[in-house]
């Protein structure tokens, strides 16, 4: 195996897209192993150590081994497909039947192993990655208290952002944007309801991708919310995040909604990396509703980001508003409140009886049992969601949820779609999230530059259900025009 990756540019594995480090494999001048090493040392100086960025709550005791296994295959047979012994951090809510936990950050799943793996898991492997280990994450997935910080779990403690510990993390999937971003992993999985994948994404200077609800099986994840939650790639280029998606997609029968992705799924989306794409291309902006009401800073990238939009050949059309649920009088999160206990409810009733928990009502009082460490910031989301009933037959959850469609879809994005015959909806970082998620419909974030004083700033493209091929190419016409990936400067 020569060495000659080694005399390339010393940061050349993290700028590298996988379609260059598979090249690079190919050619013999790197190895599954020594890439996987790689990421192992970065571990080892800024997770607990130098940056302390606390991004990664286990790592795979087995990931060295499956790396020299799937090197070896790589010779035998040649590589099964573009992530052929890449490394891969999941977000810990994502089951994997081996030697690690899953926890969703919590403390009372603390000692908690899947029996089986989720099915995107599953996809992963078959695919050949190398699942490096699981990332840290707001705990379940932000859903436990209204003053609980972005990044923080009880069991793995505050997750930091590399390009600053006083810039805000973003959240839920805290970890799995900054393992992303400093290089823990070549690629990462987060989940989202409303959010958590967009967030991350946009505080941390790299791309996340937040898929229709439908293109990815749910199977295996812990829920927080059956009509809103999905899984989805984030990595540091779109390229990169463009390959992974074709990994995941695919009807699953342990997860229903997924078959409304038939025959508008694909297995490589590496076809719509078209740097043209915003050639004549049309991109609705609510101004003032999002734009003008940022921090100056803030607001001056974005103004930026709409001027490297035009000149790249799009039309930027102004909109007066995307949804009537911009008026905070037709804003709630009923749905989220029901939905949770009735989920997390199923899902922990099918654990093994040695688990302390089997319901939310248990986790409830496992806290506050263990108050001192489990209990920081409190969990008045999780006793609020308790007072339902479960079985999500209550007049205000049903009004909420039809609301929350008719509002989000068919008063909101498709009328605005239609109506200024639009390719996308433009926002800064996860703003314009809570309209797309309600809809179930995707978003892509895209790094959009930094303000004066260091904090990234992620441009959004948000479109209708399963437009996921045509965001992507938006997203990586706009990273090759202005190309605002940097590494962090990590001590």
């Amino acid at each position: 195996m020569r060495e000659s990756y080694k005399l390339r540019n010393e940061d050349w594995l993290e700028r590298a897209t996988i379609l260059e480090i598979q090249k690079a494999m190919n050619n013999g001048e790197l190895s599954s192993l020594q890439l996987v090493s790689r990421c192992l040392e970065n571990i080892v100086k800024h997770n607990h150590a130098g940056a302390n960025l606390n991004a990664i709550i286990e790592v795979n005791p087995e990931a060295i081994q499956i790396a020299e296994t799937l090197d070896a295959e790589r010779k035998l047979k040649g590589m099964r497909g573009p992530l052929h012994g890449i490394p891969i951090i999941l977000k810990d809510n994502i089951e994997t039947a081996d030697l690690m936990h899953t926890s969703a950050g919590s403390l009372a799943l603390e000692n908690n192993f899947a029996k089986e793996d989720a099915t995107i898991t599953r996809k992963l492997r078959e695919a050949g990655t190398v699942i490096l280990g699981k990332a840290n994450l707001t705990e379940w997935a932000n859903f436990m208290s209204m003053s609980m910080k972005n990044g923080y779990s009880s069991r793995g403690g505050q997750v930091l952002n590399p390009y600053g510990g006083h810039v805000d993390v973003g959240g839920s999937s805290s970890g799995s944007a900054v393992a992303a971003a400093a290089h823990f992993s070549t690629l990462t999985i987060g989940t989202e309801t409303s959010g958590s994948i967009l967030s991350p994404a946009s505080q941390n200077n790299v791309v996340g991708i937040k898929p229709t609800v439908g293109l990815i099986s749910r199977a295996g994840i812990i829920p927080l919310s059956h009509s809103q939650d999905t899984a989805g790639p984030i990595a540091r280029s779109v390229t990169d995040a463009a390959i992974s998606l074709g990994a995941l997609t695919g009807q699953d029968e342990k997860d229903l909604i997924t078959q409304t992705s038939i025959e508008r799924s694909y297995r490589d989306y590496t076809s719509n990396l078209n740097a043209n794409a915003l050639h004549n291309a049309r991109i609705g902006v609510a101004r003032s509703l999002y734009i003008d009401i940022l921090p100056e800073e803030k607001r001056l990238v974005m103004e930026k980001a709409i001027e490297d939009i035009k000149e790249a050949g799009a039309t930027v059309v102004e909109l007066e508003s995307i949804s009537p649920m911009e008026e905070d009088s037709t804003w709630d999160y009923n749905v989220l409140l029901y939905e949770f206990k009735s989920d997390l409810n199923a899902y922990l009733s099918k654990l093994p009886s040695t688990s302390p928990v089997h319901s939310l009502a248990d986790v409830i009082r496992y806290n506050e049992n263990h108050s001192e460490r489990a209990l920081k910031y409190g969990q008045d989301i999780l006793i609020e969601s308790d007072k339902t009933s479960g079985t999500m037959t209550e007049p205000a959850y049903l009004e909420s949820r039809l609301r929350d469609l008719q509002l989000s879809r068919t008063r909101g994005i498709d009328v605005v779609m239609a109506e200024y015959q639009l390719d996308a909806l433009l926002f800064p970082n996860s703003s314009g999230a809570g309209v797309a998620a309600k809809a179930g419909y995707p978003s892509i974030a895209v790094p959009g530059g930094f303000t004066e004083e260091g904090q990234p700033v992620g441009v959004v493209f948000s479109g209708l259900a399963y437009s996921e091929p045509s965001l992507i190419g938006l997203a990586y016409a706009y990273e090759q025009a202005t190309k605002h990936r940097k590494l962090p400067e990590l001590n």
